[in-house]
């Protein structure tokens, strides 16, 4: 048997840090086993899909010197490689399932399913479908799907015993089927949930090791349910352990940057980064911190995963840095500086904003500054505004911060766009709003152009800007964020 894993990302936002630690495993696992390691893009949300998201995936999966036998952008035996080219295969399996009676046709409406599990929630039941389509005639499913009702499929599942799931990191693990959902398969827009999509793809593409994170346990259930519905074996499941933040707390953009993106933006090495994700949970035989990604596939086992839940800690992850920067021969410094940000391609669209605005060369490098930094350590006093008042400043910077991590397009249109609606929220002007960015982004109170800036760093600085202005003015508490969110919605 060749051992074949994959990893599944969906481009719905920044490159993850989380998509690279199971992408790294999955790597090392088959590397190891002399095995192929395919790369799935899962678009089938076709609301926050973007293919600039998957691009940058691509990218910054590259960047760490990721490599995949198969995918949409190198092509295989088992393509297309992205679910939203592969609609036909997941409707004629779902068929299939409804045929063989083991789905079913749902044509509950989204008011009473809110309503159901209003009640159960109130009645402190496990939230979940009660069948009520379950048992539908043939001819009342026929005029209804005539008259072109809305409607989804739904996987039928046992209603009592236990379902128990072998995984390769921690044995037997059993989960109660009254506590597995009949789970939407097919969705009213045609396009299959990850449960339906998955499960297909995996068999078609011969996946037979999924290492995933530990997320997915509660899923395994339905996953498993559905191969024997198909009559397919079923790949070997390794739970990996989630990443936190230092304080335990699942790893999250708003107590940590995690963007592979980010990282790459801020001077970090792809060698770096990569041993470090490999230190999360699993450790060398002779127990070292630094090593390479070749060293990791010749030394990696699997058990040597530990099921503590690893911690993310940037401080660690810049001390390791600074082990890989200081052992670079010049040569290999001044390449990797190079490819960092001292490049043409990086360069040449800050000189527009640059060379109107010096008159020697060396006027440049405080301008430049904002381009070449990852911090920019504001006076807090720069954040006094005229119109605002200290309380109306931190919420304003945070409505901004929410409002472009959901910019699906970042550019200098979708920026001035989204500063022009939370000006609106307080009957304020664009440039009311300037002498907040201006140190938030630059760390100064004038300098070039802020949205050109803004556009120029990309989200992840222009993001981490913002949370580190807010850190520095004070973060909202608990009933500030609940406010701020409730504003937010309006918007």
């Amino acid at each position: 048997m060749t051992v074949r894993t994959r990893i599944a990302p969906s481009p719905t936002g920044d490159p993850h840090v989380g998509t690279a630690y199971i992408a790294l495993f999955n790597q090392c696992f088959a590397r190891q086993h002399g095995g192929q390691f395919v790369l799935r893009i899962e678009d089938t949300d076709q609301v926050r899909s973007t293919p600039e998201s998957e691009q940058q995936i691509l990218d910054a999966l590259r960047w760490l010197g990721l490599d995949w036998d198969e995918g949409p952008d190198v092509g295989g035996p088992h393509g297309p490689y992205r679910q939203s080219e592969r609609s036909a295969i997941y409707q004629q399996h779902s068929e299939h399932l409804i045929e063989q009676g083991h789905a079913f046709r749902c044509f509950c409406s989204a008011e009473r399913l809110n309503s159901l599990r209003a009640e159960q929630m109130a009645n402190k039941q496990t939230p979940g479908y009660d069948g009520h389509c379950l048992h539908l005639d043939a001819a009342e499913v026929e005029r209804r799907m005539a008259a072109g009702e809305s409607h989804v499929v739904r996987m039928q599942v046992p209603g009592d015993g236990v379902c128990k799931v072998q995984d390769m990191l921690r044995g037997e693990i059993e989960i109660p089927w009254e506590q597995v959902d009949m789970q939407v398969l097919m969705k009213a827009d045609g396009l299959p949930t990850y449960h339906l999509a998955n499960v297909v793809d995996d068999h078609l593409m011969g996946i037979t090791h999924v290492l995933r994170g530990e997320e997915w346990i509660n899923s395994a259930p339905k996953h498993m349910l559905l191969y024997q519905y198909f009559g397919w074996d079923m790949p070997e499941l390794c739970h990996m352990p989630l990443l936190r933040n230092p304080d335990k707390s699942k790893l999250s953009k708003r107590k940590n940057p995690t963007s592979i993106t980010f990282y790459e933006r801020m001077g970090y090495l792809p060698q770096t980064v990569v041993n470090y994700l490999g230190r999360m949970g699993w450790s060398m035989p002779d127990e070292r911190e630094k090593f390479s990604l070749d060293e990791m596939v010749e030394h990696f086992d699997i058990q040597r995963v530990s099921l503590g839940g690893p911690i993310f800690d940037v401080e660690k992850l810049s001390w390791l840095n600074g082990q890989w920067l200081r052992e670079l021969d010049t040569e290999a410094f001044v390449r990797a500086a190079q490819a960092w940000a001292l490049n043409p391609e990086y360069l040449k669209p800050l000189v527009p904003l640059l060379q109107t605005r010096v008159e020697t060369f060396s006027d440049m490098l405080p301008l430049a500054a904002v381009f070449l930094s990852g911090k920019v350590n504001p006076d807090p006093a720069l954040f006094a505004h005229k119109k605002l008042t200290p309380d109306q400043v931190r919420e304003a910077l945070q409505l901004l911060l929410w409002k472009l991590e959901g910019l699906r397009h970042w550019d200098k249109d979708g920026i001035t766009a989204a500063i022009n609606q939370i000006a609106g929220a307080f009957e304020l002007k664009l440039r009311d709003l300037m002498p907040l960015l201006f140190p938030a982004i630059t760390g100064q109170a004038s300098s070039v152009s802020v949205l050109d800036a803004m556009a120029h760093l990309g989200p992840d600085l222009t993001r981490f800007r913002l949370r580190q202005a807010l850190e520095l003015l004070g973060p909202g508490s608990k009933k500030e964020i609940k406010a701020w969110e409730k504003r937010l919605a309006l918007l």
